[in-house]
């Protein structure tokens, strides 16, 4: 697993974050000069767009999550169970939990104390944690997990409850909604769920269904996720689904689909291996154990999103759909972006898919895709000139330019290699990030270094530029 050293957090944001987890752990310890202040973990991974969001001093290696929850009232009791290694001296620690009700909390098997702040939970264990020890904290937490909204107030993600169930979705922020952890996606690790829920209800997690239990009038589903994951692509989804397992290759595929749309099922199973085997032929092989979807009947979200291994669709999907949320496995799922400004190197990707897709199908060519997004006939072409791909703001992260500019931009760096040199280089760039994080400085270096070409003339105008670049 790759992650970023919390030392190289920019400077400047790292002292700004300080103060606040000074007077967090003051709080918890009753006092403002004692080691715990001293050595406290950042409340905050120095993110450019979500400042606050993540933790410094510590890298999860594992989480272990059980869940006990009843969608009848959206009542949610729940441990976690968080396997980690101090990057500090720690006195103290921060983990994102945003609502819910600390029960108790445990490190390395001892009472510990905690302190509240927003969405900052301060861990103060009884003896301080030594650099490069590997701790673990348990957490003991319940309530009823609520929906978090983008910044724009009008997109729901965190725990989504639906007519007859819920999910837990996490992009940008929503997994702090359900679970205890670090929340930022530089810091990524491996999962296991158990969940247990009433009889008739399926819970679907990421990676492998290990056993289905029934005990009186509850069912407990245990999934185990071995790869490395960003904890916005955790997700568990409740609801009455109808499985269906197949295989695409070696590789097995489970498809959960609400009953209300059950007419995708057999759509599905032929799609998602013929969409898998396409672009491992693009992209490298598949890079995790397992593959699936999950298709809710969900009228309070209208968007699908990657979560790893099986991506959530809101409702039966269209073809492109399930096609992009596939190629996200790679792109996104597998290689990670380092920040939230680096959103792109995730759409970009699936977006592009998109038109490479259509073009194999009798549509467009992608050249033609390329030449309607630049003068605006193609309806997705809407406001990608708004801003650069590379420098979305917060509440415009998920916006027009970070999908199709970002695309576009991929486009113009195959024109500028050949096709030979671009499918080459993005075999290798998914090869050597697989499991791990990057960010648009290396790619740009990346790029340069592999194709032996000058590409300031794509990167300069087509990411960073502001307004429509001229035509070459």
């Amino acid at each position: 697993m790759t992650v970023v050293p919390r030392s190289s957090v920019p400077r400047r944001l790292w002292q700004a974050a300080l103060p606040t987890a000074f007077v967090l752990v003051a709080a918890a310890c009753g006092g403002s000069g004692d080691a715990a202040s001293r050595n406290a973990g950042a409340p905050g991974a120095g993110d450019p767009l979500f400042p606050r969001l993540g933790n410094g001093g510590y890298d999860v290696r594992h989480y272990g999550l059980t869940l006990d929850y009843d969608p009848e009232d959206n009542r949610l009791e729940a441990t976690a169970v968080i396997t980690s290694r101090a990057t500090q001296d720690l006195g103290a620690f921060n983990l994102d939990l945003k609502g819910l009700t600390v029960r108790s909390a445990k490190v390395d098997g001892r009472p510990a104390r905690t302190a509240r702040k927003g969405s900052e939970l301060t861990v103060t264990p009884r003896a301080s944690i030594t650099k490069g020890h590997e701790f673990e904290t348990v957490v003991v937490y319940g309530g009823k997990p609520k929906e978090i909204k983008d910044e724009n107030g009008d997109v729901a993600e965190g725990w989504v409850e639906t007519d007859d169930g819920a999910v837990g979705l996490g992009q940008p922020t929503g997994s702090m909604a359900w679970f205890p952890g670090n929340h930022h996606p530089s810091d990524k690790a491996s999962y296991d769920f158990t969940v247990t829920v009433p009889k008739g209800y399926t819970a679907v997690a990421n990676g492998e269904l290990q056993r289905q239990q029934a005990k009186g009038d509850r069912t407990t589903f245990t999934w185990h996720n071995a790869e490395p994951m960003a904890s916005y692509l955790a997700s568990v989804a409740v609801s009455p689904f109808k499985i269906t397992t197949t295989r695409a290759g070696d590789l097995p595929v489970y498809i959960a689909t609400h009953p209300e749309e059950a007419a995708a099922t057999p759509r599905l199973v032929k799609l998602l291996p013929e969409a898998i085997a396409w672009a491992s032929e693009l992209f490298g092989p598949y890079p995790f154990s397992s593959a699936g979807a999950v298709v809710d009947h969900n009228p309070y979200i209208d968007y699908a999103l990657e979560t790893q291994t099986k991506p959530y669709f809101d409702s039966a999907p269209d073809d492109v759909t399930v096609v992009h949320e596939v190629v996200h496995q790679w792109f996104g799922n597998s290689v990670s972006p380092r920040t939230w400004r680096d959103m792109w190197l995730n759409e970009s990707f699936a977006a592009y898919a998109e038109w490479l897709w259509e073009e194999k199908h009798g549509g467009r060519s992608a050249q033609r895709i390329f030449e309607d997004y630049y003068a605006g006939k193609d309806p997705l072409s809407e406001g990608i000139w708004a801003f650069p791909p590379s420098d979305p703001a917060p509440a415009t992260v998920s916006d027009p330019p970070v999908y199709g500019r970002g695309a576009m931009v991929l486009h113009k760096l195959r024109r500028a290699v050949g096709d030979e040199t671009f499918f080459e280089t993005v075999r290798a760039w998914a090869s050597e990030h697989r499991h791990g994080n990057a960010d648009t400085a290396e790619f740009e270096r990346f790029w340069q270094e592999r194709t032996g070409k000058n590409l300031g003339g794509v990167f300069g105008p087509w990411l960073h530029g502001h307004g429509r670049p001229d035509r070459p």
